[in-house]
């Protein structure tokens, strides 16, 4: 029997429990609408199949609480028009439910559970201590989800390091099929060498031999390009899947900050509706976790603080139902988490007596408005103690939304207009996002662009590119727009096209910009990671991805991308260093990469000695990092080969290892070695200036 017995069960549940509870907010949106009957009836099925599967796993508390809200739905099943009191039977239940389908499984030193009663208990006494309105249980259901957004995300990360490791020993199996071809030719020559001309019948038995030799080596490299570009093309596939299930979409937050309004608003007797948009976009779960503790306080003292009653709105021309929306907007290298509401603002007079109580430093010469007050507010610090009653007529809770923005490092940005409602911003910086984009090529520069900012794709002759007093440019709509070669982007300079040049437009609110390049690639969806902290680039740059073979790729971003100043075509790039990294861990080569790139640098990757070797007999480098420790050849034998070849003894080789007593170190530099770096002092400033040094 298997050691988790609820494993298949747990995740059945989650699914149907997030159906029926989406399901009956929805009813509870449309309350009224009388066109819900369709709805009632998928949401019965999911509480039938939740029933059955929770009492084969001898779940009966569960299988009870679906079967009753079979009972408070079946009356609507054809008339639709769901009444408030079932809703309100309903709700208690799913998150009766919710919780207990989360403990089940849970190891031994797991945080336990509360019971609904008691997350609703524990909740409500900390919100009426801070003179809030009361917590309900969704809201430790809503810390649970983020606690749960952060599972297993481990386990995916060592998915993906082994899918990249192992295509990257695919790429050295793939490298033996040129040695079965080289004996395939040997094979041929032993048949020329025995052709007809020899004598005796022992000639003839080796002709035979050979030439089935010859065939059988033919079979054999014909299968193993076929296995070799399966076995890459399925790979491929687990790699892309693995990545997206890295990644969780900012729906996910949605139904438990509606759930949250809802209840807060009930609680204080007022009617509000609620807006959701952008749940498509697909970020690092960590980020997701984060932000919603932040999401949820800021949605709750909206209701309580910042909607009117219902009968103060009618009076200023309000509709009497207020309004929240969660929004959620990618912007190339961040992400940002809206809140906004219709109500009656900040009170900025009040803000700016606690700013002054606090000794904020306040601007000079104009009075600040209420966002100003309230940032400055988050950047001195907020008692956790005595916060919700201290800003007067908001309850903002500040001390939640700074500790979030303190973890992600995150903008905080606060806009309020008296009785026109308040928005604040938590702009976050992403780790991981993922979106389709436009990846575009020339002269060995690649790079891809978000495909939303993309207006138009064109081909351009010689002729239609303008010089003008600010730069290159093309005639675009009626009007003309900046063009800039992706090479320039990237500061290669700009090769001759005497041909025609493949161009796209590029737009970032509402400003133009055409980008050349000698041809467009594709489409594709990418996982986007931030370029490293330790490797400042320009900000054109927005990210970098991994292509099919596991090499970083350059993401531009289109703010970045209009705001880049014009560059003059010219048709000879300057030469780069290039420099050979060995390596056999795809996260050393791949960071090491990053930082050399980004300096200015081409680098060629290889995955151990033997194929550093090859590559550096094949091209001509400027420097060599090693690592030491690796399979087969190490990065000791490596350089004593490098030392005893003509054409490689004067390319200076540095060792970067784990690998740091006195003893590694002299061995290092008895056979060559020009620096020695230990990975654990690693130090990309002190990597790039001993670089530098050996190159010039």
């Amino acid at each position: 029997m298997s050691a988790d017995p609820y494993k298949y069960f747990r995740l059945e549940a989650r699914e149907l429990v997030d159906r029926l509870h989406a399901g009956v907010l929805d009813l509870d949106r449309n309350l009224g609408s009388g066109s819900s009957a369709e709805l009632v009836r998928t949401l019965l099925r999911a509480a039938h199949t939740l029933k059955g599967a929770a009492r084969a796993v001898r779940q009966l508390e569960i299988a009870d609480h679906a079967h009753a809200i079979e009972g408070a739905l079946e009356p609507f099943r054809d008339a639709g028009g769901v009444s408030r009191a079932a809703i309100e039977a309903i709700l208690p239940r799913l998150d009766d439910m919710e919780l207990r389908v989360r403990a089940l499984g849970r190891p031994p030193d797991a945080e336990p559970v509360p019971a609904a009663g008691a997350a609703a208990g524990a909740a409500s006494a900390a919100a009426g201590a801070a003179g809030a309105a009361p917590r309900p249980a969704s809201e430790a259901l809503a810390i649970e989800d983020a606690r749960s957004l952060r599972a297993e995300i481990g386990d995916m990360d060592t998915v993906l390091d082994g899918v990249a490791e192992t295509r990257a020993a695919l790429g050295m199996v793939r490298r033996l099929g040129g040695q079965i071809e080289q004996v395939h030719r040997l094979a041929e020559l032993v048949v020329s060498q025995l052709a007809p001309g020899g004598a005796g019948a022992p000639i003839a038995d080796a002709r035979a031999t050979a030439a089935q030799l010859a065939g059988a080596l033919g079979d054999i490299d014909r299968s193993f390009d076929t296995a070799s570009a399966r076995l890459d093309r399925e790979l491929r596939g687990v790699h892309d899947a693995a990545e997206q299930l890295r990644l969780v979409p900012a729906s996910a937050l949605f139904t438990a900050l509606e759930r949250s309004a809802r209840d807060a608003a009930r609680a204080l007797g007022k009617d509000i509706g609620f807006d959701r948009r952008g749940g498509e976009v697909r970020l690092d779960a960590r980020v997701l976790a984060a932000v919603q503790p932040a999401l949820v306080q800021l949605v709750r003292n909206a209701i309580a603080h910042g909607i009117e009653p219902a009968a103060e709105r009618q009076r200023v021309g309000k509709p009497a139902a207020g309004r929240i929306a969660i929004e959620v907007e990618r912007r190339a290298r961040r992400v940002v988490f809206r809140c906004r509401d219709d109500g009656r603002g900040l009170d900025v007079e009040v803000l700016r007596a606690e700013a002054v109580r606090r000794g904020a430093m306040l601007p000079v010469g104009r009075a600040p408005t209420a966002g100003e007050l309230v940032e400055l507010l988050l950047r001195g610090g907020i008692s956790t103690s005595a916060t919700v009653t201290e800003i007067a007529g908001r309850g903002i809770g500040l001390d939640v939304v700074r500790d979030a923005a303190a973890r992600l490092g995150a903008g905080v940005h606060v806009a309020s207009e008296p009785g026109g409602g308040t928005t604040f911003e938590l702009d976050v910086p992403v780790s991981l996002a993922s979106f389709d984009a436009l990846t575009v090529a020339d002269t060995g520069a690649v790079a891809a662009i978000p495909l939303s900012a993309v207006r138009r794709a064109l081909r351009l002759a010689p002729g239609d590119i303008v010089t003008t007093p600010t730069g290159p440019a093309i005639v675009y709509d009626g009007g003309v727009i900046p063009f800039i070669p992706l090479t320039a982007v990237l500061g290669r300079g700009t090769p001759a096209h005497p041909g025609a040049w493949s161009a796209v437009v590029v737009e970032d609110r509402g400003k133009l910009i055409a980008l050349g390049a000698g041809r467009l690639v594709g489409t594709a969806t990418i996982v986007v990671r931030p370029v490293p902290e330790l490797a400042p680039c320009d900000p054109v740059i927005g990210g970098a991805s991994l292509d099919a073979d596991g090499t970083p790729q350059l993401v531009l971003d289109p703010a970045g991308l209009v705001a880049a100043p014009p560059h003059a075509l010219s048709a000879d790039p300057p030469a780069r260093p290039r420099i050979l990294v060995i390596d056999d861990s795809v996260t050393t080569r791949t960071l090491e990469q990053s930082i050399l790139e980004s300096a200015g640098y081409e680098v060629d990757l290889a995955v151990s000695g033997e194929d550093g070797l090859a590559r550096a007999r094949a091209a001509r480098y400027a420097l060599f990092l090693v690592d030491v420790e690796m399979p087969g050849m190490d990065g000791f034998t490596f350089i004593e080969q490098t030392r005893h070849d003509p054409a490689l003894r004067d390319i200076p080789a540095i060792l970067v290892t784990s690998r740091a007593s006195p003893a590694d170190r002299a061995r290092g530099r008895e056979v060559g070695a020009r620096g020695y770096i230990a990975k654990g002092q690693f130090d990309p400033a002190a990597l790039l200036d001993q670089i530098a040094r050996l190159v010039a």
